[in-house]
């Protein structure tokens, strides 16, 4: 089940960061967030605040979060998006994560297909969101899903770390 999440649900999800980063410091990185930056605790605290913070649960367990809303970074504006749309008919997929010891269940798919459902119901057109170049599953999935690569562009991303980013866009 996906749901909106509520405060106690912050340190579950500063938790799936955590083990995240874990997960990565023994693989490979397929997000280049840094830990202790991007994503935080503070970071689960803000989307909870702003009412745009959802998490999926399975029998009381955070399986993954993710952040859906209607901030466009300042970059986006450089990207050739081909779908017109007004500003507050744009939803943003941000940080969507799925706890490593849950991966390969599909909930990666479920959570960006819940995120549309949401945004076309709070009357949103256009869907956009960005990744790291190097995150392979994520430029994978979301072109799996109809969404199309518009464009990538060196983002600062929260101020600590110049990275490219493929943009991607779809119409809901």
């Amino acid at each position: 089940m996906i749901r909106k999440a509520v405060p106690a649900d912050v340190p579950k999800a500063a938790a799936i960061y955590e083990a995240i980063f874990d997960r990565e410091a023994e693989t490979v990185s397929y997000t280049n967030w840094l830990r202790g930056s991007y994503p935080t605790f503070e970071t689960a605290q803000k989307a909870i605040e702003s009412g745009s913070f959802y998490v999926g649960e399975e029998d009381g367990e955070l399986w993954g979060s993710v952040i859906l809303n209607s901030v466009q970074l300042p970059e986006y504006a450089g990207i050739p998006w081909t779908l017109a749309a007004e500003p507050d008919k744009v939803a943003v997929i941000h940080t969507l994560c799925i706890h490593p010891a849950h991966g390969g269940r599909g909930h990666a798919r479920e959570m960006a297909l819940f995120c549309e459902e949401t945004a076309r119901a709070q009357g949103k057109t256009v869907m956009r969101l960005d990744t790291w170049e190097g995150n392979v599953p994520a430029n994978r999935l979301y072109p799996s899903l109809g969404y199309r690569l518009a464009g990538a562009a060196e983002f600062f991303f929260q101020n600590f770390v110049r990275e490219n980013l493929n943009c991607y866009e779809k119409a809901l």
